[in-house]
């Protein structure tokens, strides 16, 4: 018994060793301890049609989730780690066509909004991890609703995802 005591002890030192020396998080993040802050420039909209507000949320987003998936410190610019970048999609395209009876017609059942957005991600510690890559997804929904009643449920959703995709991408290393 006294020995799986003492295992639970050092396995709970080792965690906590190793999440605050800044090697591991339960994030996945793998930020190097000399790497302590982070600016997210505000996006660019190039896209055609997006809704105004879009760039903004979107930096917005991605500054609370790098501050509550890592420890580095929010600067306004010139941070250890550095992003910025562009909305270059706001789409919609109809997808999964249904018939319409005996017309012979086709009609989609469900609309796509797909959002792609490209980021510069700079490493000033580290220049072997910067990448200017694209990342874009999507989202579907009923024909029968309107874009507005939806939009910002789904751009949400596809927020996060490329989100997550750009943490995994920059201090993942996935």
């Amino acid at each position: 018994m006294k020995n799986k005591g003492l295992k639970g002890w050092l396995f709970l030192g080792l965690v906590v060793i190793c999440t605050s020396c800044g090697v591991y998080s339960f994030t996945g993040a793998s930020i190097s301890p000399d790497t302590k802050t982070l600016s997210v420039l505000n996006f660019a909209d190039r896209s055609a049609s997006s809704p105004p507000y879009l760039a903004q949320t979107f930096a917005e987003k991605t500054r609370e989730y790098f501050q509550r998936n890592t420890s580095l410190a929010l600067v306004n610019k010139d941070g250890d780690l550095s992003m910025e970048g562009t909305i270059t999609q706001y789409s919609l395209s109809p997808i999964a066509p249904t018939s319409t009876g005996g017309t012979g017609q086709e009609r989609a059942s469900q609309t796509r909004l797909t959002i792609g957005v490209k980021v510069k991600f700079t490493n000033a510690k580290n220049k072997e991890q910067n990448f200017d890559q694209g990342f874009s997804f999507y989202a579907d929904f009923d024909q029968s609703k309107s874009l507005a009643s939806v939009e910002r449920e789904l751009i949400d959703v596809i927020s996060d995802q490329i989100i997550l995709d750009i943490f995994n991408k920059s201090v993942a290393n996935w």
